[in-house]
């Protein structure tokens, strides 16, 4: 036998070898996948390796041994990471100018935000004067990119939250609320009228009856209007919301003198929240732990109950302090013997210094 012939048995002899390999190994292959429930997870090697073989390997020999994915997914792997090793885009510079700083566009906003009636170039101004130099059509942009729209359509778009803080020297409010108390007659339902200066938080109680009526509550807006000695007197609105006892007669006596009546929308209590927040104060704090005999018995818890709130009561939604201090309490002092005020046998209690 020559050296041709030799060579050739060796070889087909190694092929038919390698083709019972291959074989043996794509059944070995066959049969444990379908022992596996699921789909297989693949991690980003795995992709890689695959997706290098196979694409040597070619689509017709993939077609006969790729048995974990599809032959067209194996090649579409290697496709993108040809396409990954020839991206330059992470180290591309971008044309056109730069994006403005992310402190400079929240200023942009906040500006718009609480001054409804700038316009760009108002806005533009506002931002040299604190050294930012920024153009109006980039404040355009950042607007309209956030929603915010031009400073005719903002000012027309006024919200309660703004209304009420830009008003808050000449705004007051005013609210029911309830007490039960005992009587002879048995335990009878006291109304209880209290009106707010939105920006002091000065509360004045205007009355409390069992029948707020419609003369009653005429009355009432009298007390509150008198000239010289009326609590609403600098007040310009009055925030109340839509209960039927705040009667028509009530906001035409208001609207006499000046004041204009703000009829709140419905189920809508956190538009009156500095009111709201007051009677739930004085629920939690007083009425939830008092029992009342007669209207005399609530008339004086509660007028406790306010000289406490004005004078000896913290208020954090006023950086924590006295609202209207008395000047003998001597507030701040840090020399001399600490007193106790107590109000309605102990309920109610006041820490202060003693004059030196």
């Amino acid at each position: 036998m020559n050296w041709k012939r030799l060579l050739a048995s060796i070889s087909g002899s190694v092929d038919q070898e390698l083709l019972l390999r291959n074989e043996y190994l794509a059944t070995e292959n066959r049969i444990l996948r379908n022992q596996i429930q699921g789909r297989l997870q693949l991690n980003d090697s795995d992709r890689i390796t695959l997706a290098e073989i196979g694409k040597r390997l070619g689509r017709n020999a993939l077609e006969e041994v790729a048995q974990i994915v599809r032959p067209e997914t194996i090649l579409a792997w290697h496709r993108k990471l040809v396409a990954k090793k020839f991206d330059g885009s992470k180290s591309r510079s971008f044309p056109g100018r730069p994006t403005t700083d992310d402190s400079i566009e929240e200023l942009i906003l906040k500006m718009a935000r609480e001054n409804r009636s700038w316009g760009y170039r108002r806005i533009v101004g506002a931002l040299s004067n604190v050294g930012h130099e920024v153009s109006h059509q980039t404040v355009a942009n950042i607007l309209e990119r956030h929603g915010l729209l031009p400073a005719l359509e903002r000012e027309r778009k006024t919200s309660w939250r703004e209304f009420i803080r830009s008003h808050t020297e000449v705004l007051a409010a005013v609210d029911f609320f309830t007490a039960e108390v005992w009587t002879t007659a048995g335990l009878i339902t006291y109304y209880v009228l209290a009106f707010m200066r939105v920006g002091s938080r000065q509360v004045c109680i205007a009355g409390m009856t069992t029948s707020p009526d419609q003369p009653w509550m005429k009355q009432m807006a009298r007390n509150m209007t008198f000239a010289d000695t009326g609590f609403l007197r600098g007040c310009k609105y009055l925030l109340h919301d839509r209960d039927t006892k705040v009667c028509s007669a009530f906001d035409a006596i208001l609207e006499a003198v000046g004041i204009q009546s703000i009829k709140l929308p419905p189920r809508s209590p956190n538009l009156n929240a500095y009111c709201e927040r007051w009677i739930r104060s004085v629920k939690t704090e007083l009425l939830s732990k008092m029992i009342l005999f007669g209207e005399r018995s609530l008339r004086h818890c509660i007028e406790n109950y306010v000289a406490h709130f004005h004078s000896e009561r913290n208020h954090q939604g006023k950086d924590n302090v006295l609202l209207f201090p008395e000047p003998e309490d001597h507030l701040g002092e840090s020399i001399g013997p600490i007193q106790t005020r107590e109000r309605l046998g102990g309920l109610l209690k006041f820490y202060y210094r003693e004059a030196a």
